[in-house]
């Protein structure tokens, strides 16, 4: 076993190797990529006259409000050890966050404080409950929308919560099996979503004086996301479906007969994942669809004026919209390529200007940066497979090592855009595959299903499909290929060294699902209407334990034969540490080469950076010590 104890050792062991790149490719240290944001979750208050962000500074966390027009900056909140993880204004004098609780990492509490930083008050503290925000305009003056499942920990019911005295009254009660609620632009609850862990469907009242009917049924592979109700035609409802069609279409759908009355757009080989509208005008904007990379169709030629304004002022970048005051005039804009991790900047559409407000990563120099290319192959069963390729600069792309990363799940996708993993990695020189295999959301609902119950089987030969590929195209020497990933991309990178260890060289998991049937005990009380969903995508224990056994690496630790670098947080609630720590233990009585290492669970973001760093470095060696560049 290698150990990773002695950090400053690993860096000088790195440092090292580094000496041999080439030199005409700067290697950057690996903090540069993963560097913590000094400033981000900017936002607009509702008049547009004050700017608020969070910020660090001492390693402690602020809340920051800024007036716009005076250029006075007040720090709101100041937190040491404890992290805001969201926020938002609610009038144009107050805000509202989450805190994280002392010594609990995933619980918060929620407060409300003045924009001058006055009358810091906390709204819930319920250890034993969560409070979720559903409109953020407040009602009435003193009333926010939040559901809570504070009665069953099971269920979220709907709570009209006074920010005034903290009292929170039922406002809609949940009858079990609903998962997620909707309300109007006037913030009037009228639309909720529910699932038998299978079957979804919507419910529907003309107004909040009314009961909830049922209105449509769909098989939970079957994509039906409520958008936004329609200002100036009664009882529709604007959503994203792919109902009766293969990929998801923007669609008008009727809320008293459930029924599609209107398509506003739709294409066979294009799949909407996104859809804006404007409650200004009381309009939809536009869609967005994604092929290998995402590509906006205006449906308002105000939201194309604004875009083609946006374009010319940040023409070599894309650029997106993630908050904007009440009047749409003032947008916090994000930039971003698949070299750069972009800026923010604020723009004002009434005088078409544009100010910045802060760099992302300003180590990231984008000229040191790889482009990252779409590929495809085809299976040996016909499935057509995309992905990402990402070349390393100044080497010839020819029998290149390579390190294959396949994305978390279940669903998702790799989608382009700056990936710091990806570019760390290419810098080192390796070229990164990045592969969305079947079950990857984002190319049709047949696509999707077709990955459902074959993690460690038809999953796996798709990857391993693009490293023939690459191999086929020889920019993959055959003798230097890693496998490495997060989550269930982990799953899959440890089930190669279990299945396909002639293929690659070395496999590496990060918080990687080691055990199938771990997993599904770990998913909490409050989604537990999903379980029947989980079992048709990942396995069923009762229906599914040969299959489910024979997919979960833990169990198959006398099959490996090539190194396996393993990182965590054993305190994550999302995973069963004890699987990760047992397999360990278990390749190290077969005398297998593996590294160990646990991430630390701090709650700052700064210590957070420094593990990463530990976790970045001591990768990199692992790497570079199975995949030596000859």
């Amino acid at each position: 076993m290698i150990a990773v104890k002695k950090y400053v050792w690993l860096l000088l062991v790195v440092a090292l190797l580094a000496c041999n790149r080439d030199a005409q490719v700067r290697e950057i240290p690996v903090n540069d990529f993963f560097k913590t944001q000094d400033r981000a979750l900017y936002r607009l208050s509702p008049n547009g006259k004050y700017l608020s962000y969070l910020t660090l500074k001492d390693k402690k966390q602020h809340l920051v409000v800024e007036d716009l027009e005076k250029g006075s900056i007040t720090e709101i909140s100041k937190l040491e050890e404890r992290n805001i993880n969201f926020y938002c204004w609610v009038s144009n004098d107050e805000l509202i966050y989450y805190k994280e609780k002392e010594g609990s990492r995933f619980q918060t509490d929620l407060y409300i404080v003045n924009k001058n930083g006055t009358q810091e008050r906390v709204l819930s503290n319920d250890g034993k409950s969560k409070v979720r925000l559903l409109e953020d305009q407040l009602i009435e003056d003193k009333f926010l929308l939040v559901s809570s499942n504070k009665r069953d920990s099971t269920v979220f019911d709907v709570y009209k919560l006074n920010v005034r005295d903290g009292q929170m009254i039922v406002a809609a009660k949940n009858p079990g099996n609903f998962t997620d609620w909707l309300t109007d632009s006037k913030g009037k609850l009228r639309m909720a979503i529910s699932t038998d862990g299978v079957n979804e469907s919507v419910w529907y009242r003309e107004n909040e004086a009314r009961p909830f009917q049922k209105i449509i049924t769909n098989n939970f592979k079957t994509t039906l996301w409520p958008v936004a109700f329609s200002e100036n035609k009664p009882n529709t409802i604007y959503a994203i479906s792919n109902v009766n069609r293969d990929k998801n279409a923007l669609v008008e759908i009727d809320c008293i007969t459930g029924k599609e009355k209107n398509v506003l757009f739709a294409e066979d080989t294009l799949n909407v994942v996104e859809a804006q509208y404007s409650k200004r005008r009381g309009k939809m904007d536009f869609v967005v669809y994604e092929t290998w990379k995402k590509e906006k169709h205006y449906l308002s030629d105000d939201a194309k004026k604004l875009y083609q304004g946006l374009e010319k002022l940040i023409p070599d970048a894309e650029s997106k919209i993630i908050h904007q005051d009440k009047n749409e005039q003032h947008f916090i804009v994000r930039t971003f390529t698949d070299r750069s991790p972009g800026a923010y900047y604020l723009y004002n559409s009434g005088s078409n200007s544009l100010k910045k407000l802060s760099d992302i990563n300003p180590s990231i120099k984008e000229d040191e940066m790889c482009e990252m290319k779409p590929i495809s192959y085809i299976t040996n069963d016909g499935f057509k497979i995309n992905g990402y390729l990402t070349l390393p600069l100044g080497v010839q792309p020819e029998n290149l090592p390579v390190v294959v990363m396949p994305h978390n799940g279940p669903g998702q996708r790799n989608s382009w855009g700056f990936n710091a993993d990806v570019q760390f990695l290419a810098n080192r020189g390796y070229a990164v595959l990045q592969v969305n295999y079947r079950g990857s959301t984002g190319y049709g609902k047949e696509f999707y299903a077709a990955g459902f119950k074959q993690w460690g089987q038809k999953i796996q030969q798709d990857v391993d499909a693009g490293v023939h590929w690459l191999i086929k195209q020889k920019i993959a020497d055959p003798q230097r290929v890693a496998i490495y990933g997060y989550g269930f991309g982990g799953l899959i990178a440890i089930n190669s060294a279990v299945n396909n260890n002639k293929l690659y060289k070395c496999a590496g998991s990060s918080t990687g699902i080691l055990n199938l049937f771990s997993y599904l005990k770990a998913i909490p009380p409050f989604l537990t209407s999903n379980l029947q969903m989980y079992y048709e995508i990942v396995g069923n224990p009762d229906k599914d334990a040969e299959y489910m056994r024979q997919a979960s690496p833990v169990f198959h630790a006398d099959k490996i034969n090539i190194p396996v670098f393993i990182t965590q947080n054993s305190k994550d609630p999302r995973i069963n540490g004890n699987d990760a720590v047992q397999f360990v233990k278990e390749l190290k009585k077969l005398n297998l080469p593996v590294t160990y290492m646990e991430k630390e669970d701090s709650k700052s973001p700064l210590n957070r950076e420094e593990a990463r760093k530990k976790s970045y470095a001591a990768l990199e060696l692992f790497l570079q010590g199975n995949l030596k560049k000859r």
